[in-house]
């Protein structure tokens, strides 16, 4: 669906442009020139051509299917959707999954050929604008590092396409190396930084931050063991055995090299700009921990929450005139909450998260959450990383408002994913369970929904036709932090990573760490994993990791919570979460209703469709799908 949009799109932009150029309809000179000399030589118009460019970027992470459903955050709740091939291993040339959570090897590949057209164009664009015309020119080229680091990170070694090809053309052309991939993305995002110097910072659009930014994931990745190719042979049986290594990882080099050129790509952003309110000496409280991590999520879409906190976007996918308005309701950004919330609010359900996830979040004293303590197990959300509070709906939490034809199940707006003791030898099923009074077919099979990234406004209502504007972070300054704390872990300079890091935690409310070594590349791992989730990182990081068969691998757990009551009390009617009447217990189980987990090593990397192999008979296939 998202293909066929895209295609859509720039056909209707293209026709647009023609028209509007075209001051004779029955003019007969070639359209394409006539587009073309119209477009360059009209300020708006070379604006629009980019703007068009942006649109590929689709709605970001906020597709109705979500990476995080194809990691160790969340489960999909509907079958039939192209997940489970993923999950369990079953890809194939002619068995790739799911096209909306997965980037499309010929969607990318024709948003860089917009952006090679601009690239080409703009230095001879006779418009008189020359600020303008450097600015596009800069965003033009950070898109096309964009789109070829889009095309890298799932698929591996691009052919290096630097030009709009003419019609008479070979298309068939070679994949490039790894190593001349991450050349080529790093001199655009150095060209974009020039050209981009001084210009403004517009949401939405590229800026030199936006550049410098991408530059530093770039050269982290360019450093992990995945694009290390020793050590990703010596970890996957699918690279040991592949004759073209060096289309997916480096073959020759210095990999210390590679870890400082990183770290000294996020220590510029870090240097050039502040994120949000990362300048603290101490935790805060829980309670404003919590608002400083909603307020990130928010990105200033909401009336909930800080503003300010808009500062921690470094590029981002906005809801401005800039992109086209989401026309394919219920799809995309402003309906985050419809597609994944509760089924007892008349919403979705989507991507829920796992019970994986929620143990990882730690205590609010710095330690771990252990299944095996006790106290722990008898109260799963108390005294947890107030993140946690922030990212996920659990049984008994608070949420908005009900629907009217709900109030009288739940009159006091609790998320109910429980079986509740009813006193006369039955259970009570929660609303927001798949036994639901109330669309149960919507329920979430995990215990858990998602609220990172849902404005908890009472008056955005999910599921109406017109919802919320937060906007989608593909790049925030928290995440370079992070970048910086990794690259500095593994060149040894564990004080400013501890030093880093603990800004970090204390905005959030979290103790200082005092780890070293492998405790602190743990650390690191997990603060990562729990800061940026649902933020389209965890798929990529523990691929680049190689952690994939230990973690992606594991199956799914989730949590049904059980209420019983106490001796001598009488039920709450209608049910509400009550310590005072029930006693609750929690017992994690696993699930396998949709998919059975798995890991293969040859999922490290997406499989080049058959399609795309026999339209271009020079692709080599990725490790372990021949």
């Amino acid at each position: 669906m998202k293909k066929r949009r895209l295609l859509i799109l720039c056909t209707i932009s293209t026709f647009i442009v023609l028209m509007s150029c075209n001051k004779d309809f029955l003019d007969t000179k070639p359209l394409d020139k006539v587009s073309s000399n119209a477009t360059w030589s009209d300020g708006a118009l070379s604006e629009a051509f980019v703007f068009n460019v942006y649109s590929f970027l689709g709605y970001g992470g906020f597709e109705e299917e979500s990476l995080a459903s194809v990691t160790d955050e969340a489960m999909f709740t509907h079958a039939g959707r192209g997940i489970n091939v993923i999950n369990e291993g079953t890809l194939s040339e002619t068995t790739t999954g799911n096209n909306r959570i997965i980037p499309q090897w010929d969607e990318l590949f024709l948003a860089i050929r917009q952006a090679n057209v601009a690239i080409k164009e703009l230095p001879e664009a006779t418009f008189d604008d020359d600020d303008l015309k450097n600015r596009l020119l800069g965003e033009a080229h950070f898109l096309r590092a964009f789109y070829f680091h889009q095309v890298v990170r799932y698929y591996g070694g691009a052919p290096i396409i630097d030009r709009p090809y003419e019609l008479d053309e070979d298309y068939a052309v070679s994949r490039n190396t790894y190593a001349e991939n991450v050349d080529f993305m790093i001199s655009d995002l150095d060209m974009a930084a020039s050209l981009l110097d001084g210009k403004p910072q517009t949401p939405g659009r590229a800026n030199q931050l936006s550049a410098l930014a991408l530059k530093s994931r770039i050269l982290l990745y360019a450093a992990s063991d995945l694009r290390d190719g020793p050590t990703a042979s010596a970890n996957s049986t699918a690279h040991s055995s592949y004759a073209n290594l060096e289309l997916v990882a480096y073959t020759t080099g210095d990999r210390t090299a590679r870890w400082n050129a990183a770290k000294a790509a996020a220590k510029a952003v870090l240097d050039a700009t502040t994120g949000y309110k990362l300048d603290l000496t101490a935790p805060v409280s829980a309670e404003e921990g919590q608002m400083n991590y909603m307020s990130i999520a928010l990105g200033g879409g909401s009336s909930v929450g800080d503003a300010a906190a808009r500062a921690e976007l470094l590029f981002e996918r906005t809801h401005t005139p800039l992109f086209t308005r989401e026309s394919n309701w219920p799809l995309g950004g402003i309906h985050q909450g419809i597609n994944n919330g509760p089924n007892g609010y008349h919403n979705w359900a989507g991507n829920t998260p796992i019970q994986l996830l929620v143990d990882d979040y730690e205590m609010m004293d710095g330690s771990t959450f252990d299944w095996n303590n006790p106290a722990h197990a008898a109260d799963p959300y108390a005294n947890r990383d107030p993140r946690l509070y922030a990212t996920v709906l659990y049984d008994g939490a608070p949420w908005k408002p009900r629907p009217s034809d709900v109030v009288s199940i739940d009159p006091v707006d609790q998320i109910q994913t429980g079986a509740y003791d009813d006193g006369a030898g039955g259970v009570v099923n929660g609303v927001d369970t798949r036994k639901s009074p109330v669309e149960d077919w919507n329920g979430s099979r995990t215990g858990y929904y998602v609220r990172k990234f849902i404005d908890p406004d009472p008056g955005v209502v999910d599921n109406q036709s017109s919802a919320q504007v937060i906007p989608w972070p593909f790049i925030r300054y928290t995440e370079v932090a992070l970048n910086y704390i990794e690259a500095s872990i593994e060149t040894g300079d564990e004080g400013e990573a501890i030093n880093w890091l603990n800004k970090i935690r204390f905005r959030v409310g979290l103790p200082a760490v005092t780890d070293s070594g492998d405790a602190l590349r743990d650390r690191y791992r997990n603060e990562r994993r729990v800061e940026l989730a649902y933020e389209e990182h965890r798929y990529h990081d523990a691929r680049r990791w190689m952690i994939a068969p230990t973690t992606l691998g594991r199956g799914i757990k989730i949590i049904i919570p059980e209420a019983t009551l106490k001796a001598g009390a009488s039920p709450r009617v209608p049910y509400v979460h009550d310590k005072t009447v029930y006693d609750y217990s929690y017992a994690p189980i696993d699930n396998t209703e949709i998919e059975t987990r798995t890991w293969v090593d040859k999922m490290y990397f997406m499989p080049i469709s058959r399609d795309e192999l026999n339209r271009n008979e020079q692709l080599v296939q990725n490790p372990g799908y021949n």
